[in-house]
């Protein structure tokens, strides 16, 4: 995955470290002003000759003193400013960046950590402020020669590439990064920390040939940097996961205890279904975790599950899960989550709730209810699982919203859909639409075949969240399935494809406009990946119409009876059980 954007202030994102020597600081400056220390330069007089604080001086800096005592920030920075500009004293410039920053007095902080740090060039406290102030007000350019300073000293440069990554990992422009990392980078081509800061900035700019090139370098610099191997790894499974996972095995066979790298390379095994070989790793995971100074057996474990269980091998899951626990991990409340969905996957009903009923109230305890309610649907008790999520109290909005979603999809998988219907109408007249309760609302709408307020939602959500893959397809998938606006659909569902590669169900509508616009041999190829990836129901009953359609009925028929046999109440391959018969 890519970095992600955070959004922050320069201030904020300053004030925090810029304060932390600010008691320090009013003791040292007190002291200071008692004792004359705060004298001008030559032509600057506002001292005596033997350099004690004027009058005039003391009762300005106490005035600040004592705006700061009783909170009024905003005052005591603007006099210690304009006493460091008198003075130019590095110390009253540098108090009042800590005071201006502290109280977030977001007009003084900028000219007053920028006096600091030109009073005080040799302070690293002071460069980093005005840094860290450029950078996050998104001023690139201005931040560059501060920056260069982190690379003057040999025996620092390193960790200041390093540190530059996180520095500028906030700012959204991703493009501009690249091209600042580059430029302070140039006159260290041979050092791996330099290129690796490329590497990062490129890959946040999808620029992934560019990060290859820098990380291919590394590979000459610093061949056993695990780390760079592992940035590697993930810009090429981008492009295609297999090579990625070569990739990792040949650095694995020169650096077996690399377990970041094994533990990211079972990952993908287990994502492109080479289970066989991801289990393979399993044990070696386990013992370099137990005997490395990271002390993390207990995190890798339940990841080694978590594989297990994506692998579909649930007593596995469950042995490691129950393990982590015995290894002491930290998450308890986590891993009883996952005891219980592996039990729900092995149908032990009674084992299932007794793992969720152990969540405690927290971060864990929402999701464990809503497993218990859709449990309790699946036995046929849609209105007690209803009753049990509604009797849940101190919900935040964001909760509450997925307490109704939850409820709504009860009611759909109970047929209920004039209920749920109601259940999402309301909810979006009364709470913050996010994107997913506006697009269930929209899909709640197209099942009572109200059509154009679906397609209305669903466009708003696409203006909304235009990164949202969900709304895309399921716009597209609509005018497929309805057979209208072909031309649209395919446009609408290869742009979801694009936001979500390899997303079955994002496939599977894929093949079916291409099945409606009569590209019988584009359709199957789309529906077979989509089916390879999930052997979902609708997948199949799609999938078997075009191979009856390309005369392969035989073929459709066999798959179509294998899906009936496991997904009986389907409605979707029963109605293509009788558009297919024999």
């Amino acid at each position: 995955m890519r970095p992600t954007k955070h959004a922050s202030t320069p201030i904020a994102q300053t004030r925090l470290w810029l304060t932390r020597g600010l008691i320090a600081s009013t003791l040292a400056l007190s002291a200071c002003a008692s004792n004359g220390g705060y004298h001008s330069q030559p032509g600057q007089t506002k001292t005596n000759p033997e350099g004690a604080a004027t009058a005039e001086f003391v009762y300005r800096y106490l005035i600040a003193e004592v705006a700061g005592q009783r909170g009024d920030l905003a005052t005591s920075g603007t006099i210690f400013y304009e006493l460091a500009k008198t003075t130019r004293n590095p110390g009253l410039a540098e108090r009042a960046a800590k005071v201006s920053a502290y109280g977030n007095v977001g007009q003084l902080t900028m000219p007053a950590v920028k006096l600091w740090a030109e009073l005080d060039p040799a302070s690293n406290e002071a460069q980093q402020a005005m840094t860290e102030m450029l950078v996050g007000s998104g001023k690139l350019k201005d931040a560059q020669p501060y920056l260069a300073q982190l690379f003057v000293k040999e025996e620092t440069r390193a960790g200041g590439f390093l540190y530059l990554s996180t520095l500028l990992s906030r700012n959204p422009d991703k493009a501009a990064v690249l091209t600042l990392v580059q430029a302070l980078a140039k006159p260290y081509p041979e050092l791996a920390e330099a290129q690796f800061a490329i590497a990062q900035s490129a890959w946040a700019a999808q620029k992934d040939n560019v990060a290859l090139d820098a990380l291919n370098k590394i590979e000459t610099l610093k061949p056993d940097w695990a780390i760079a191997a592992l940035l590697k790894g993930q810009v090429l499974s981008e492009q295609n996961p297999l090579t990625a996972i070569n990739f990792y095995q040949d650095f694995l066979d020169q650096h077996p205890d690399a377990n970041e790298i094994r533990l990211n390379m079972a990952k993908l095994m287990v994502s492109q279904k080479q289970y066989d070989l991801a289990k393979a790793n399993f044990p070696i995971l386990l013992a370099n975790a137990k005997n490395s100074e990271a002390k993390n057996a207990a995190e890798v474990t339940a990841i080694v599950g978590l594989l297990s269980y994506q692998g579909g091998d649930y007593p596995a899951a469950e042995g490691y899960f129950q393990e982590a626990l015995k290894l002491g991990f930290k998450d308890a409340d986590q891993i009883y989550l996952y005891l219980g969905q592996v039990n729900d996957k092995q149908n032990r009903p009674e084992q299932s709730l007794s793992w969720y009923n152990k969540v405690a109230p927290g971060q864990h305890y929402l999701e464990a209810q809503v497993n218990i309610a859709t449990a309790m649907a699946r036995d046929g008790k849609v209105d007690l699982a209803i009753d049990k999520l509604d009797s849940l109290e101190n919900l935040n909005t964001q909760q509450h919203i997925i307490v109704i979603q939850t409820e709504a999809s009860l009611l759909v998988k109970a047929g209920r859909h004039q209920e749920a219907f109601d259940l999402l109408d309301k909810a979006v007249k009364n709470l913050p639409n996010t994107a997913e309760l506006v697009y269930d609302y929209a899909l709640a709408a197209e099942r009572l075949k109200k059509f154009d307020l679906m397609e209305a939602e669903l466009r708003k959500t696409i203006k909304d969240m235009p990164n949202f893959a969900a709304a895309y397809n399921a716009l597209g998938y609509s005018f497929a399935d309805r057979n209208i606006k072909l031309n649209e659909a395919l446009s609408l569902i290869e742009k979801a494809l694009s936001l979500s590669p390899n997303d079955h169900y994002i496939l599977d509508s894929l093949g079916w406009v291409h099945f409606r616009k009569g590209n019988l041999n584009k359709a199957l190829d789309y529906l077979q990946q989509a089916y390879q990836f999930n052997a979902d129901p609708e997948i199949a009953a799609h999938l078997s119409e075009v191979l009856w359609q390309q005369g392969k009925q035989a073929q459709a028929n066999v798959l179509l009876n294998e899906a009936l046999r496991n997904h009986p109440n389907n409605e979707l391959l029963k109605t293509t059980r009788s558009k297919l018969k024999p």
